[in-house]
């Protein structure tokens, strides 16, 4: 099942949700996050909560999608209660790209600080049930102000050395009454990134990831296929200018998803009650890799059929800001 929201054109809020067929309104729904609250609460799968309520009119989200009308598929009236998280080195095959980045520069054999976490990650990301793996590299993006609907811009900073995408899997989740997390499902995500300032220095990653960032338009319900695989590409002027296949689904992870959940929610500060967390699981996919440069107007494209409709944002570069701090 695959659940989205979307604006009717009296810019009322429409939750949608499709199963093999078209998409139809979920009746007396106002939100899939008040949907989400109300199965926590309940002890009712999203799911049954749907059946239960039942559905309504069809819907072309296509057509809504080209008019702009789909909107982030969960969201908070209060942004700062959703928390925009991720991880990264997380896939096989990942840690090339990020070790050429951070390649030391005195030709010592030593290994990257890259690649000691992506063989921490090989020998320990996947534990027995019931155990403890070893945590993966975390970081944070923001909270839900940096969050961009598909079909918006992706804003880059004026003083942004690069505006890179990273098509990624990522977890929604919701925290109930008791501090309980709640997985809603999975959305495609494009986890956009400085990443020339990330080369710099590898004590620059978390300066480099406070950016927009974008997921959805729909929301996988159930488990993420052990096998996810998708599509990337940038669009210029009307034209593909770069295209990659992407993987992921713990298949192709050298950590389990219990794993990386287990080691982002063991914080209390991310088990506040009534919070939304997106919380990206990494690639090992990036046009930079190639040595594409991007430039405002590109169309950033992810999609993987598992996952619905495709994920689109355009670059846009934000305009310079004078910053002054005034004493008090």
């Amino acid at each position: 099942m695959l659940i989205s929201e979307v604006m009717d054109e009296a810019g009322i809020i429409k939750v949608a949700v499709r199963n093999g067929g078209p998409a139809r309104i979920v009746r007396s729904a106002k939100s899939v996050y008040s949907l989400a609250l109300e199965a926590a609460r309940s002890g009712s799968s999203l799911a049954a909560l749907i059946e239960t309520r039942g559905l309504g009119e069809t819907i072309d989200l296509e057509a809504a999608y080209r008019k702009g009308l789909l909107r982030s598929p969960i969201s908070h009236a209060d942004p700062a209660h959703l928390h925009i998280t991720g991880t990264g080195l997380t896939h096989l095959g990942s840690a090339a790209a990020r070790d050429a980045m951070h390649q030391k520069l005195n030709g010592e054999e030593t290994l990257t600080d890259s690649m000691k976490m992506f063989r921490m990650g090989i020998e320990s990301g996947k534990p027995a049930k019931g155990q403890i793996g070893v945590q993966p590299e975390w970081f944070y993006k923001g909270n839900g102000t940096m969050a961009v609907a598909p079909g918006a811009p992706l804003v880059s900073p004026h003083f942004a050395s690069d505006a890179g995408e990273e098509p990624e899997i990522a977890g929604i989740y919701v925290i109930g009454d008791d501090g309980t997390p709640f997985r809603v499902g999975f959305a495609l995500s494009n986890e956009f990134s400085d990443h020339v300032t990330e080369r710099v220095n590898y004590l620059y990653l978390a300066h480099s990831k406070l950016r927009n960032a974008s997921f959805g338009p729909e929301i996988l319900i159930g488990e993420l296929p052990a096998d996810t695989r998708g599509s990337s590409r940038i669009i210029r002027n009307g034209s593909t200018l770069w295209e990659k296949p992407f993987l992921s689904g713990e298949s192709n992870m050298s950590h389990s998803i219990a794993n990386l959940e287990h080691h982002h929610f063991k914080y209390p500060v991310f088990r506040q009650p009534g919070d939304i967390h997106v919380h990206m699981f990494g690639t090992a996919t990036l046009s930079f890799a190639d040595g594409v440069r991007t430039e405002p107007g590109d169309v950033f494209e992810i999609e993987a059929p598992a996952f619905g409709l495709p994920l689109r944002n355009p670059l846009v570069v934000d305009r310079p800001v004078s910053i002054q701090v005034r004493a008090l």
